[in-house]
């Protein structure tokens, strides 16, 4: 009896040692198509975190947009639908005007993580939605105009907008509207490639990088220089569920984020070369605005969407509290000049 007794205690203790260190589970989505170069980026991180984490903690991936709409996914991801999304910060503009600071920011995430900016980001992404803001992924990446038709010029060197059919969206409306004085036709990305070929839009912004992966350079020919702006494409985890996480496993997944900020930094722009010099091959050409006008274009892109955001914050619980303290976490003006 006391031998049986015996393998019975051990038997339970055995079974609530296994069911105490049971892998946890985070379950994700990302907003773009796994063909595109940022769910890749994405991809790997979640890849760095299992391995890391084997045993204790897991990211469960569910899929793209086919399984979340986009724009439905920080929603989702709020309400605990799932529990972490990839998606870029400009998805919730409207709830988290605060990202406009990483649109506009010349930064990287590193630099921004070392000065405290990401903390900031963080802390508001907690009051105001509930949610963990873990990292700023495929930073120091900026955003290109790209047409069909070569682009034309003003006296004064500024771009003609006039009967362009640009595509446009919440990330940089506020540059094309406010001072570019475009009429823009907003679509998802999953749309644009049906809309160049059916002549619907004939230019579009997009990122330095990616424009291969979409084949959307089948329509596009041209490049204006300067870029400008900086994706915001970061992971959101339902606050609820970071905290319900162990420790053990909050500081693997936190230290996985935290290196893949740097490693994707790097990887990007060794990618976006790669692509500008696929797209020089295959006869993309380059146009750059000079002098004042592009001086003018610069800052326009980066004040117009401080204002926006200073406008949308003013509506919102806390005003414009952190409205300086923004820029200044996420704009050198020095490098600027």
């Amino acid at each position: 009896m006391k031998m049986k007794l015996m393998a019975s205690l051990l038997a339970g203790a055995t079974l609530v040692a296994g069911v105490a260190k049971a892998e946890e589970t985070i379950s994700a989505v990302h907003a773009f198509p796994e063909t595109l170069i940022y769910t890749k980026s994405f991809l790997s991180f979640v890849d760095k975190v299992n391995e890391a984490g084997k045993g204790v903690v897991r990211i469960d991936v569910r899929g793209g947009p086919e399984a979340i709409g986009m724009f439905q996914q920080p929603d989702a991801v709020r309400d605990g639908i799932v529990d972490m999304v990839y998606t870029p910060g400009s998805f919730y503009g409207g709830s988290l005007p605060e990202k406009d600071a990483m649109v506009a920011s010349n930064l990287t995430a590193v630099e921004t993580r070392e000065n405290g900016g990401i903390a900031l980001i963080d802390q508001i992404h907690q009051e105001k939605m509930g949610l963990k803001y873990l990292g700023w992924f495929d930073s120091g990446v900026c955003y290109n105009l790209w047409t069909r038709e070569e682009p034309t010029f003003d006296d004064a060197g500024n771009l003609e907008v006039e009967g362009l059919k640009l595509r446009g969206n919440n990330v940089y409306n506020a540059f094309f509207t406010n001072y570019l004085g475009a009429q823009v036709i907003d679509l998802p990305t999953g749309e644009v490639y049906s809309a160049l070929q059916r002549g619907v839009v004939d230019a579009t912004g997009w990122t330095q990088i990616g424009l291969i992966d979409l084949k959307w350079n089948e329509f596009l020919n041209y490049r204006i220089e300067p870029c400008f702006f900086s994706t915001d494409l970061g992971v959101i985890v339902n606050n609820d569920k970071w905290n319900s996480l162990s420790e053990e496993a909050r500081t693997i997944v936190q230290d996985v984020a935290i290196q893949h900020e740097k490693d994707s930094v790097a990887a990007l722009r060794a990618k976006r070369d790669e692509d500008f010099a696929a797209l020089d091959a295959a006869g993309m050409k380059v146009v750059s605005l000079e002098g004042e006008a592009k001086a003018n274009y610069l800052a326009a892109a980066r004040e117009k969407t401080w204002e926006r955001m200073k406008e949308v914050m003013s509506g919102q619980p806390g005003g414009t509290a952190n409205y300086d303290r923004l820029i200044e976490l996420f704009y050198d003006l020095d490098a600027a000049n």
